[in-house]
């Protein structure tokens, strides 16, 4: 394998584009998945804009593609929201969003620089939680994402969803924690059974797979390897606690009155992502988690997989102590970790191999319009 290592931009909120690449030079890795939130958006954690979407055209497109360039980084895009759920008003600017970053990419080379945009699909309750909610998730699916997957696919983009649940998206007194159809297997397979095209595919993160107790390696060996763009470096380590004894693992803590918890001399959840045992955490980093990352980097390489691998740092002892040296120390950490398992060996150890690094093509000459929903 000579796979390049990314940084997921969420974990530096606070630098600006110049300073993010100077960071993930300094960190030793190949490239960024660049954060592209909207400046209005709904989502309050791992949030970050870090390239200026408002008035994008040509010449930031080139600007962009210049800047990565001298630096020897490659990128991708991308803004994880809910796309056809939540609040009205927000589905549709995410829709909108969605479709201006599709464009971004387009103007920056799309596919032809591995330039992809990362998303969630998100989960509408309104029906989900009616008979068949599930399947009405999937129907809603296509009717907005039909359309979007066109256009991608008219300008050379790749759509690229991530398999989080978004576990905390609803109030920690709502019955489930299944908040994003892309969340499993299952879903994504029906997902491309439902829109054909190659223009989509997705962002594969392991440590969501831990905590609902899959094992990642043979969710790799059950997935279509050509739709997998990205993986995420992220992982979780299964927690024996009271509150695992108490509720389960198969289902999450339930909301109840705290007076009545205590009365009765058990645990209960104190927010909306403390409903399930597990610890956010980054291999390498501070401990063990619940993942066997030989056999996970062996059986990508059998399957030929070829992408790159971001690291999203949210891990309590790094991204999470809110000490930039510690979220800093938290990436070189898992680039150590993985050099063995997905670099060749050289005369200094375990590298990148940067022959195969080849620059970003320019960027396009020609603008391409702004389109919203309304108009595909």
């Amino acid at each position: 394998m000579n796979n390049q290592l990314w940084v997921m931009s969420s974990a530096y909120p606070e630098l600006n584009l110049e300073e993010l690449i100077n960071k993930t030079v300094e960190i030793g890795a190949q490239g960024i998945e660049a954060l592209v939130f909207r400046n209005d958006g709904a989502r309050e954690d791992h949030t970050a804009t870090h390239i200026d979407y408002v008035n994008f055209g040509v010449e930031q497109a080139k600007r962009t593609i210049e800047q990565f360039n001298q630096a020897g980084l490659k990128f991708s895009i991308g803004a994880y929201e809910n796309i056809i759920g939540g609040d009205g008003e927000h589905k549709l600017k995410n829709q909108n969003h969605l479709l201006a970053l599709i464009r971004m990419a387009a103007l920056m080379g799309g596919d032809s620089n591995n330039i992809m945009v990362g998303t969630f699909v998100g989960y509408n309750h309104g029906i989900g939680s009616t008979d068949h909610g599930f399947q009405k998730n999937l129907n809603e699916y296509q009717r907005v994402f039909a359309p979007i997957i066109k256009y991608a696919e008219d300008l050379g983009v790749t759509v690229i969803y991530e398999n989080c649940p978004m576990e905390g998206w609803m109030p920690a007194s709502y019955p489930t924690t299944y908040n994003n159809l892309s969340g499993t297997l299952a879903a994504r397979k029906l997902m491309y059974a439902l829109i054909p095209s190659l223009a989509h595919g997705e962002t594969y993160d392991p440590s969501h797979d831990i905590w609902q107790h899959i094992d990642p390696v043979e969710v790799i060996k059950a997935s279509d390897i050509h739709r997998i763009k990205r993986i995420h470096i992220k992982t979780s380590k299964l927690l024996s606690t009271s509150a695992k004894t108490h509720w389960g693992a198969t289902y999450p803590m339930q909301a109840v009155d705290p007076a009545l918890a205590e009365k009765a001399g058990i645990p209960y959840c104190t927010n909306s992502w403390d409903r399930h045992h597990y610890e956010a955490m980054l291999p390498g980093f501070g401990g063990t988690d619940s993942m066997d990352w030989n056999a996970f980097m062996s059986v990508l390489k059998e399957r030929g997989y070829k992408g790159p691998f971001p690291i999203e740092n949210e891990a309590n002892n790094s991204k999470g102590t809110g000490n930039q040296a510690a979220t800093t120390q938290g990436f070189k950490a898992v680039s150590q970790f993985l050099a063995p398992l997905i670099w060749p060996l050289g005369q200094n150890g375990y590298e990148y191999h940067s022959e195969e690094n080849t620059p970003l093509k320019e960027a396009l000459s020609k603008n391409l319009p702004l389109v919203t929903m309304k108009d595909l």
